[in-house]
């Protein structure tokens, strides 16, 4: 006996149209993010590569590279995730109530920030 054979048609179309709305909501958070890393003036293709963005995402708030580890240890992961939304907003010249956006509605917050009207502001962090 096939082992699928329990599941209806309607099932098997529900599957391919949730398999269909995660890619296309990958790939507009990929090219969003893609335009966010160019218009803070670092190259686009590095949202493509795993931990290297996060890396460049940490050079576009003015956070040092040593914060990467920080998002390896669960619960400062979480920390260092809320303060680099805020200051990603920050440095796009937005204020607390976009980056409250950025970090609960990632996927249409993201693409209003890379397609909008703002524009890189430099880091956010004083020096």
């Amino acid at each position: 006996m096939n082992d699928l054979s329990y599941f209806s048609a309607e099932q098997a179309e529900i599957s391919t149209f949730q398999l269909v709305l995660i890619i296309a909501l990958a790939l507009l958070v990929i090219i969003s993010t893609w335009k966010i890393f160019e218009k803070a003036g670092k190259p686009g293709w590095a949202a493509l590569i795993p931990i290297y963005n996060v890396i460049i995402l940490l050079d576009i708030v003015g956070r040092p590279r040593w914060w990467i580890i920080l998002f390896l240890i669960p619960i400062a992961n979480i920390i260092a995730s809320v303060i680099v939304v805020l200051e990603l907003a920050k440095s796009f010249g937005k204020g607390v109530g976009f980056a409250l956006g950025l970090l609960f509605l990632n996927a249409i917050f993201i693409p209003i920030l890379a397609f909008g009207g703002a524009t890189y502001q430099g880091n956010s962090v004083e020096e």
